[in-house]
Protein backbone atom coordinates (compact mmCIF):
# COMPACT_ATOMS: atom_id res chain seq x y z
CA UNK A 1 0.00 0.00 0.00
CA UNK A 2 1.50 3.31 -0.99
CA UNK A 3 1.42 6.61 0.88
CA UNK A 4 -1.34 8.26 -1.20
CA UNK A 5 -3.72 5.35 -0.69
CA UNK A 6 -3.09 5.47 3.05
CA UNK A 7 -3.67 9.24 3.17
CA UNK A 8 -6.88 8.93 1.15
CA UNK A 9 -8.14 6.19 3.48
CA UNK A 10 -7.34 8.29 6.57
CA UNK A 11 -9.12 11.32 5.14
CA UNK A 12 -12.22 9.27 4.40
CA UNK A 13 -12.30 8.01 7.98
CA UNK A 14 -11.82 11.48 9.51
CA UNK A 15 -13.52 14.08 7.31
CA UNK A 16 -13.25 17.77 8.18
CA UNK A 17 -16.26 19.28 9.91
CA UNK A 18 -16.09 22.41 7.75
CA UNK A 19 -14.75 23.43 4.32
CA UNK A 20 -11.07 24.28 4.23
CA UNK A 21 -11.56 28.05 3.82
CA UNK A 22 -13.36 28.23 7.18
CA UNK A 23 -10.11 27.43 8.98
CA UNK A 24 -8.64 30.66 7.62
CA UNK A 25 -11.66 32.96 7.77
CA UNK A 26 -12.72 32.21 11.37
CA UNK A 27 -9.35 33.11 12.99
CA UNK A 28 -9.15 36.20 10.78
CA UNK A 29 -12.63 37.31 11.88
CA UNK A 30 -11.74 36.70 15.54
CA UNK A 31 -8.57 38.74 15.07
CA UNK A 32 -10.55 41.68 13.65
CA UNK A 33 -13.19 41.50 16.40
CA UNK A 34 -10.53 41.52 19.11
CA UNK A 35 -8.75 44.35 17.31
CA UNK A 36 -11.99 46.34 17.33
CA UNK A 37 -12.41 45.71 21.06
CA UNK A 38 -8.88 46.97 21.73
CA UNK A 39 -9.50 49.98 19.47
CA UNK A 40 -12.63 50.96 21.41
CA UNK A 41 -10.59 51.18 24.62
CA UNK A 42 -7.98 53.55 23.20
CA UNK A 43 -7.32 56.74 25.15
CA UNK A 44 -9.61 55.66 28.01
CA UNK A 45 -7.21 56.94 30.68
CA UNK A 46 -7.38 60.46 29.23
CA UNK A 47 -11.17 60.59 29.57
CA UNK A 48 -10.83 60.91 33.33
CA UNK A 49 -9.50 64.36 34.13
CA UNK A 50 -8.51 63.48 37.70
CA UNK A 51 -6.22 60.70 36.42
CA UNK A 52 -4.31 62.75 33.84
CA UNK A 53 -2.28 65.95 34.02
CA UNK A 54 -2.50 66.71 30.30
CA UNK A 55 -3.71 70.23 29.64
CA UNK A 56 -4.39 71.03 33.30
CA UNK A 57 -1.26 73.01 34.06
CA UNK A 58 0.10 70.35 36.38
CA UNK A 59 -2.83 70.35 38.83
CA UNK A 60 -3.59 67.04 40.47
Amino acid sequence: MDVMTTLAAEEALNPLWAPGWVFGVVPLAIFFVLGFVVFTYRDVANRHSNKSDKGHGGHH
